[in-house]
């Protein structure tokens, strides 16, 4: 799942080589935590979220085939 989340948002942002994802397992939950650019938070989130909705649909439901429910966080440093 890191790796499909550090693709997609590496194709949406100017600068793909601040894109770090963080990963956490608790249990029966795995929380994904997208770090980006100040610059390009707007275009991962989009308006008014529906680029992050959509990411974190395509993450689900890459992920349904596992047992794990995925969290993915979009992080304001």
């Amino acid at each position: 799942m890191k790796e499909l989340l550090e693709v997609i948002a590496k194709s949406l942002v100017d600068v793909p080589d601040s894109v770090v994802v963080e990963e956490e397992d608790k249990g029966s939950t795995l929380v994904l935590k997208l770090h980006v650019a100040d610059g390009d938070m707007g275009k991962v989130i989009g308006k008014q979220g529906r680029i992050a909705k959509a990411i974190r649909s395509v993450v689900k439901a890459a992920a349904s085939k596992t047992d794990k429910k995925v969290i993915v966080d979009i992080v304001d440093d």
